[in-house]
């Protein structure tokens, strides 16, 4: 056969999060002759590795970023793709809605699978042939409320614009053909039918494939997932009176106590050396707190004092924090994001003194 008649080689992006079930999309892929690259776009909300690399009790946790890694273990190149501007949108505005917490989810997989999308036309675009023919995700029916229903799989599949170039491994069998089944690119009965949130028969593939590692699920990697930081996320929203966030934003709230005594100024309280060091990097954005008297925490005020009093509160809750929190008293420095500082003496506050209302998350 000459180079000129032999068969296309197909190619696929696959959206790859780190988890076992896209690891087996790819994988079935391969199995199938077809060459794939892997897509994985940075939110700000699914830094797996950041609180592990923060606290101490996480320090035996693997810090790596598990879409890179699959891409190590099953041989693919990785496109990593910041889109954490253009995603903002999806996170205030769904037009889908959010699931249990502040996760939206099908407008979340509509946006991914769009991204992919524009990836594939402008691929075909530029290299012809050598461009993308599919979009791959890892997606099962049942497996998620919000975004992996039947009835929501032809929306992400419309409104995202891949329409039946977008193929699901993992539960094509449960769906009607796609493209590439129908043009015999891939081939369905080599495909599967799984259903549900067990995650036996995606165990029972990765043992056929050999895959002895892989990131356990947990809801995906998405904060946004967890009702603790959705709370928080929230109370941001409303003492700022408008539905907006930054990157160092989403970042804070991950990290500290985060605890509100007036609706006009919250504290993120460390609460051990890595979250001190962490947060060491924004005293130049907050006012911070420190003790002075005895070892503490590091803490930023997200707001203003009104008075003096709404100070020493602050202070005195920070005292509670530290080693000192059964003195008389505990001396804290209160200094200015720029380095203008003064010292407060307070008595430490009591545990009943901190209101469980305060507590945000």
């Amino acid at each position: 056969m000459t180079e000129s008649t032999q068969p296309i080689k197909r190619r696929a992006i696959a959206l790859v999060s780190g988890g076992l079930d896209s690891m087996l999309a790819v994988k079935v892929m391969q199995e199938q002759g077809i060459e794939v690259e892997g897509v994985n776009f940075y939110t700000g909300f699914c830094v797996e590795g950041h609180t592990h690399a923060i606290r101490k009790k996480d320090k035996e946790k693997e810090k790596r970023n598990n879409a890179l890694w699959v891409a190590e273990q099953l041989g693919i190149k990785m496109h990593i793709i910041d889109i954490s501007e253009e995603y903002k949108d999806v996170v205030l505005n769904p037009k889908h809605g959010y699931g249990a917490n502040l996760n939206p989810c099908l407008d979340c997989k509509i946006f991914m699978v769009n991204q992919a999308t524009l990836m594939i036309n402008k691929a075909r675009e530029l290299a012809g042939d050598r461009g993308f023919d599919f979009i791959v995700t890892g997606e099962v029916i049942g497996q998620r409320p919000k975004s992996q229903r039947k009835d929501t799989m032809p929306i992400i599949s419309q409104e995202s614009g891949a329409d039946d170039r977008l193929l699901r491994p993992l539960c094509a069998q449960n769906l009607p053909a796609t493209l590439p089944e129908r043009e015999g690119w891939v081939k369905r009965d080599e495909l599967h039918d799984f259903s549900g949130r067990t995650r036996k028969p995606q165990m029972a593939l990765a043992e056929k494939f050999g895959l002895e590692e892989f990131a356990q699920p947990a809801g995906g990697c998405c904060f946004l997932t967890d009702k603790s930081y959705s709370n928080k996320l929230a109370d941001l929203w409303t003492a700022r009176n408008e539905r907006r966030y930054e990157l160092d934003d989403i970042m804070l709230l991950k990290v500290g106590r985060h605890i509100r005594p007036q609706p006009h100024f919250k504290l993120i309280i460390s609460r051990e050396e890595g979250e001190n060091r962490f947060l060491e990097g924004y005293r130049y954005q907050f006012t911070s707190i420190t003790t002075v008297s005895c070892p503490g925490p590091l803490a930023l005020v997200d707001g203003q004092f009104e008075s003096d009093a709404e100070m020493e509160l602050a202070a005195a809750i920070v005292a509670r924090y530290s080693k000192g929190r059964v003195d008389e008293a505990v001396t804290l420095d209160v200094r200015s994001p720029d380095g203008v500082a003064r010292q407060v003496t307070v008595v430490p506050a009591q545990p009943e003194a901190v209101l469980p209302s305060w507590n945000v998350g």
